[in-house]
């Protein structure tokens, strides 16, 4: 008897207990995360980059500069009352952590451009979020019947995540699972089962945030992937246990095979997505090690959950988890308890099909993957700014107003530091002079010094907006032919190009490690080396698919009106990592159990292209479902109005969509038949070998 067995028989004979028990350590992780948990703190830091050099050198030598910024602009259809702009420059200067506070009027005299610049940085937990300082000390505008907004690099972290994501997403699966089984016990089971894990991931992850510092998303993203695979993993234990009810097993006894044979596949599963959001440490930037850490804690909860709960809750239902109308046939006519042959339903019939002209299909498979992919080629990466929020928000309105009245430039401009240890003070003047002639700029401050004299530091705002091609090709010219040694351009515009730069250097590092440790993972769960190879190629060409959606949908603008994108913008560079760790993860999921089911038909029957039919068709019901509820709860986040998190819904489902269709449906099955024998191949190893190391089945 395997430790799975063991565990699903024990929890099956004992649920009251087992519920007690995750009751306990709900109980005592909620405590502890109270007790010792932190608050959630983003870390913006981009270590190692000339744009961070520049802000570390404003937070040396300006005792109050190198913090945090916001703009406040006021406008009217008439010209300002300089006696109202006087009074909002005067409360603004008032609150608390602000250090100084810049005002310009446009030509016509209508709007009024507050630059208000803080004393600690945007993640301070006194700042971070809040906005309520700014709209009070502009009551004085909103008195006089003027247009208040709030824009720039504070008020854009006060916009919040609404929850729908996580409500669309259960709802969907819930009418799913109860469409699959015809019962709503074991329709509720697996979301509630999930719940259970994502109540005590939450509570690891405020843990955790005593420990280091967890960005404000990544609860977000830990519940998008948490909520997804910890309803599929309790689902293929259901499904699994549904098929032992119908073959005449005791509830106790076909929970616990159930979580014996299922059980492999999901820990196997879960372990391919750890090592996914692992390699998220490479990308080089605190965020996404709060990301990955934050997400493992709740997949390693729902796994267990998974392991736990559904046994326990699949004995107490009993035959409840089968369909009414199944019981009640049952019951009136005795029929026998039968065993469901998958070889003679649509999707046996379908492998077979492809199985037929192996080559033909691979092909199509290919072509629909490589034409989808294409587009990602000329993907444009750039981190977010006003002017993707949606449409009716303050940040939007703010960044339009400034776009109509000082250019779209005035929405990020650069700040230019010179170390007067370097450059003397003509070389300085000479440079601003210069500077501000360039074609690109198009308003250049006055040179301001440091107290301590060591620092000369003046602002330019472009011609083009921050998100603008044109801009990041303006600062890569401005660092690289205009400025020499000892100056540096920072600000809001240079951290976003460096943050997306070293995104685009790193995305093939966290590739490699992660590819390399799922294969050499999945050469030890399958003892094969062309099975890992192949899943690896697999996954990738559905990824590169995905992020050709992506591409097509945000930067192309093809639908994104659908989903409240009113133009088309650059894919914000948070998003290929990200996506990558959690999809690699994720396909490796139905991976791991397709390839389970195919591989133990081969050591039973030695039959290679069959085994390939009964696999598909004994799994296939199950993964399109779970692939059907991973895509819904995705789309449901596509639904937030963080243009991030929609990019990353977006993604997410349409990977999952294509991975659970072209790819297990079709490129699966026709290389599987192709390669016949060669998918099980290890060197040094036959198969008499393979069989003496197979688990004595399941009694």
């Amino acid at each position: 008897m395997n430790p799975l067995h063991r565990l699903g028989l024990a929890t099956a004979r004992h649920p009251w207990r087992t519920f007690a028990a995750w009751l306990l350590v709900l109980v005592a992780m909620g405590g502890f995360a109270a007790s010792f948990g932190g608050e959630l703190r983003d870390n913006w830091n981009v270590p190692d980059t000339r744009a961070q050099h520049g802000v570390d050198q404003l937070r040396e030598h300006f005792p109050d500069a190198g913090g945090s910024s916001a703009q406040v602009v006021i406008h009217d259809g008439s010209r300002l009352e300089s006696s109202v702009v006087e009074q909002v420059v005067a409360d603004l200067e008032g609150t608390e952590h602000v250090t100084t506070v810049t005002s310009r009027l446009s030509e016509d005299g209508d709007t009024a451009l507050f630059h208000v610049r803080y004393d600690v940085p945007t993640t301070d937990p006194d700042i971070y979020g809040i906005v309520d300082p700014l709209w009070d000390a502009s009551t004085a505008a909103e008195d006089a019947g003027y247009q208040v907004e709030l824009g720039g690099e504070l008020p854009g972290t006060a916009t919040e995540i609404e929850g729908r994501g996580e409500l669309i997403g259960i709802l969907v699966a819930l009418a799913l699972l109860v469409i699959a089984f015809g019962s709503v016990v074991a329709a509720g089971l697996p979301i509630a089962v999930a719940v259970g894990g994502l109540v005590a991931g939450s509570s690891g992850v405020m843990l955790l945030a005593g420990l280091m510092d967890v960005s404000t998303s990544a609860p977000t993203i830990a519940t998008m992937v948490g909520l997804g695979v910890g309803i599929d993993y309790a689902l293929l234990i259901v499904t699994r246990h549904v098929e032992r009810l119908r073959a005449g097993d005791h509830p106790v006894d076909a929970a616990a095979r159930a979580t014996a044979t299922a059980g492999r596949a999901v820990l196997g599963a879960g372990l391919t997505v750890l090592v996914s959001l692992m390699g998220l440490r490479l990308a080089g930037l605190p965020t996404y090690d709060a990301f990955g850490f934050a997400t493992a804690i709740t997949v390693i909860c729902v796994m267990a959950a998974a392991l736990t709960l559904v046994p326990a809750l699949c004995a107490l239902a009993g035959r409840r988890l089968m369909p009414r109308n199944e019981r009640k046939a049952r019951h009136e006519a005795s029929i026998k308890p039968r065993r469901l042959d998958p070889s003679d339903g649509w999707t046996a019939r379908w492998v077979r099909t492809v199985a037929r002209k192996p080559v033909a299909w691979a092909l199509v498979a290919l072509t629909v993957l490589l034409a989808l992919g294409a587009p990602a080629l000329g993907m444009r990466t750039w981190p977010q700014d006003g002017g993707t929020d949606p449409q009716g928000s303050t940040t939007r309105a703010a960044y339009d107003l400034v776009t109509d009245e000082y250019g779209a430039g005035a929405n990020g401009p650069i700040t230019l530091v010179a170390d007067l240890d370097q450059l003397d003070r003509r070389e300085v003047e000479t440079l601003h002079s210069k500077v501000a002639g360039l074609d690109e700029v198009a308003h250049s401050t006055p040179v301001v010094t440091s107290p301590d004299g060591r620092l000369a530091v003046w602002d330019i705002e472009p011609t083009t907006s921050p998100i603008d091609e044109e801009t990041t090709a303006f600062l890569g010219d401005l660092r690289a032919d205009v400025l020499p040694d000892g100056v540096e351009a920072t600000g809001y515009t240079p951290i976003l190009g460096d943050i997306s730069e070293l995104l685009q250097e790193r995305l093939w590092l966290v590739v490699g490690f992660v590819v390399l440790v799922s294969v050499l993972l999945l050469m030890v769960l399958f003892r094969s080396v062309v099975v890992p190879l192949k899943a690896a190629a697999m996954n990738l060409l559905s990824i590169a698919a995905a992020y050709g959606v992506v591409t097509l949908v945000f930067q192309h603008g093809w639908g994104s009106g659908l989903l409240g994108v009113d133009h088309a913008i650059p894919v914000s560079s948070w998003v290929p990592i990200l996506m990558f760790a959690v999809l690699f993860g994720l396909s490796m999921d139905y991976e791991v159990f397709l390839l389970s089911a195919v591989r133990d038909d081969w050591l039973d029957t030695g039959d290679a292209r069959g085994s390939v039919v009964r696999g598909l068709a004994s799994t296939g019901r199950v993964i399109s479902m779970a692939a059907a509820i991973m895509v819904a709860v995705f789309l449901g986040f596509a639904t937030e109005s963080a243009v991030v998190v929609k990019m990353l819904g977006v993604g997410l489902a349409a990977a999952v969509a294509l991975d659970a269709t072209v790819v297990r449906m079709v490129l699966v099955p026709a290389t599987m038949t192709l390669l016949g024998q060669w998918n099980w191949w290890m060197p040094g190893q036959s198969r008499l070998e393979e069989l003496d190391a197979t688990p004595t089945p399941i009694p």
